[in-house]
């Protein structure tokens, strides 16, 4: 049974696209194991029918994160044996190269975002250099790549002419049961709920204008559900414009309990601003979320997700991600009539908006390796 390796720097214990690809390689017959980090409180995983190793770490952000945790996935990579090596992002390539190099194995490299173009990168000139002189070096080499938007495929293909396979990370076809009710998870039933959540609700992702625009939507109740850098900001600002009583804040659940939250809700929003070329090109796993759970959308006017919700018509287009154009938003897509027909709509787009299309390309990926 050939052996393969798949490392990201994430926890694992929220990441559902390292879990497809380790179950789709694990369906084809690799023995897998799946590298991430761990911390004192990072939480159990759940069984999985695959291998995970998680790295236990001093360091959580910074250049000291990345380093640590660059050397640690060496030394991991040099003395575990396998047959192929998948790199995710580029905070593991550079590890994962040189391994192929020394051991000539092949390497499979999967791009989540577009990292360069990221803004915690390209707002720090030597985080900036760093990474783009990493990246710059080790692309033109890569003989398998893959992403997640075609505006990266295409920006990749521009930059360095390798053109990326592209596997857009789309939940399975299955639907988890809804095992809660509105009332347990705190939803009133006499107002419309709105649905911010994930696992990066950081600067740029529009969570500051979202909770200024609760100010003028009294019939509605605002959850924020899941991580991120500007949390506490965002709780501050919900003390201090009096709106404690309609906003809601949850840690991050497991992607069971998330579509609870997320098939519940009246409307989901993914309002990332246009701060950075990675937000530009960015097609978040979140919309494809809502549309599996039956939840229409209210999205930031960027093409990739501007181009899913006005093929498939699940929700309504804001004009800028401002207070004021959420709100028109927000009111547009609450008329009855309107919801109704993106929630039906949502339930067709579903039906082609699988995980299990997505595996067709994964096919051509990994045949040479299988």
């Amino acid at each position: 049974m050939k052996k393969v390796i798949l490392s990201v720097t994430e926890d694992l214990y929220t990441d559902q696209r390292m879990d497809k690809m380790s179950l789709f390689l694990h369906k084809k017959g690799f023995d897998v194991t799946l590298v991430g980090r761990c911390y004192g409180d990072s939480p159990v995983l759940s069984p999985r029918p695959y291998k995970t190793k998680r790295l236990r770490l001093l360091f959580r952000k910074g250049f000291i994160f990345y380093a640590e945790y660059q050397f640690r996935l060496l030394l991991y990579l040099l003395f575990h044996k396998c047959d192929l090596l998948v790199s995710n992002d580029l905070d593991t390539l550079l590890p994962n190269y040189l391994v192929s190099k020394w051991r000539k194995k092949p390497l499979v490299y999967d791009s989540h975002e577009y990292f360069c173009g990221e803004l915690s990168v390209v707002s720090k000139p030597i985080s900036y250099k760093v990474w783009h002189g990493i990246e710059r070096r080790i692309f033109p080499k890569l003989k398998t790549v893959i992403t997640v938007s075609q505006s990266i495929v295409d920006q990749y293909e521009k930059e360095y002419g390798v053109r990326p396979y592209l596997v857009r990370n789309i939940p399975p076809a299955a639907t988890p049961p809804v095992t809660a009710t509105r009332k347990e998870l705190g939803m009133p039933d006499n107002k419309t709920v709105l649905l911010l959540q994930g696992s990066g609700i950081n600067e740029g992702r529009g969570g500051e204008e979202v909770v200024q625009a609760m100010q003028y939507l009294p019939d509605c109740q605002l959850f924020i559900v899941g991580t991120g850098d500007v949390l506490s900001k965002l709780k501050a600002m919900t003390a201090t414009l009096n709106l404690t009583d309609r906003i809601t804040f949850k840690p991050r659940q497991t992607p069971d309990i998330l579509f609870n939250y997320t098939a519940l809700a009246n409307i989901g929003l993914s309002l990332d601003k246009d701060v950075s070329a990675n937000a530009h090109f960015s097609l978040p796993n979140k919309v494809f979320e809502y549309i599996k759970a039956g939840t229409p959308m209210v999205v930031s006017n960027l093409p990739e997700r501007l181009h899913i919700v006005k093929q498939y018509e699940v929700g309504v287009v804001a004009e800028s991600v401002t207070p004021q154009a959420i709100v028109a938003a927000v009111k547009e897509l609450s008329d009855p009539a309107l919801l109704s027909r993106c929630r039906e709509n949502c339930k067709t787009a579903a039906r082609e908006l699988t995980w299990e299309n997505e595996e067709k390309t994964l096919e051509q990926v990994y045949a040479p390796y299988f």
